[in-house]
């Protein structure tokens, strides 16, 4: 599926009355233009048609570098979109975006992704949860403080992101994974964010896994309780 959206309308307010030679005081107010255009997957669980009431949780789940492009099979290769095609009946309504090709992930075309998402199907917004690996490990962080109300958990994946920002995220529950050995994006990365977080007086979970490198995703995805744990926490 593909969501293309105008984020929000072009408004300028200019200043008056400037002085040549001397400093004036002036102000800008400005709405910048932005067009969002976004390739997503989506899964529906199975009994989503028959419970024609029934809120379901929701993951936003962001790949990693190596899946941005314009194939969406790729986007299915780890984490919860896998999971939810092998898995019988998995719990969770979850969309995956696909970053378009050299770009990064942009919180503002995620919210506008989710926000689509939320007036279209039946989606419990008190349980949105947010989980990426690697490149959309530093984009789980990144979204979640920029919109920080957001979600009930998060868990980002050998990610990393600004620890000056870590206490906008305190009150959301945060399960970290990172490889030990990881020479891509060093642990140290993670460290940073749960020092923060734990010195801002956050619920924040911490798992190291030995021998994985980069590849860490497949035993953090692959842990059955993270799921338990996502439905454990509603706003």
């Amino acid at each position: 599926m593909k969501i293309t959206v105008l984020l929000i309308p072009l408004l300028l307010t200019f200043a008056h009355g400037v002085c040549c030679g001397a400093h004036n005081e002036q102000h800008l107010s400005t709405t910048i233009q932005k067009s969002i255009d976004l390739d997503y997957l989506l899964f529906l669980p199975r009994e989503y048609a028959a419970t024609t009431k029934r809120p379901w949780p929701m993951i936003l789940f962001l790949h990693g570098s190596g899946e941005r492009g314009k194939d969406l099979s790729k986007v299915k290769i780890y984490g919860p979109p896998k999971r939810a095609e092998t898995e019988t009946n998995f719990p969770f309504v979850v969309v995956s975006p696909q970053c378009p090709t050299e770009q990064w992930w942009d919180a503002d075309a995620l919210y506008a992704l989710v926000q689509t998402i939320i007036k279209t199907y039946r989606v419990d917004t008190n349980r949105l949860y947010l989980t990426g690996l690697s490149m959309g490990g530093f984009g789980t962080w990144n979204m979640a403080m920029a919109y920080p109300h957001l979600f009930a958990a998060i868990a980002p994946v050998c990610g990393g992101g600004d620890a000056a920002k870590a206490a906008t995220v305190r009150h959301i529950p945060v399960w970290v994974f990172h490889g030990v050995d990881d020479p891509a994006v060093p642990i140290r990365r993670s460290e940073q964010m749960v020092t923060a977080l734990q010195q801002a007086g956050g619920d924040v979970r911490f798992t190291r896994y030995e021998k994985t490198g980069h590849d860490s995703w497949t035993k953090a995805y692959n842990e059955p309780e993270l799921y338990t744990w996502f439905l454990q926490h509603s706003k």
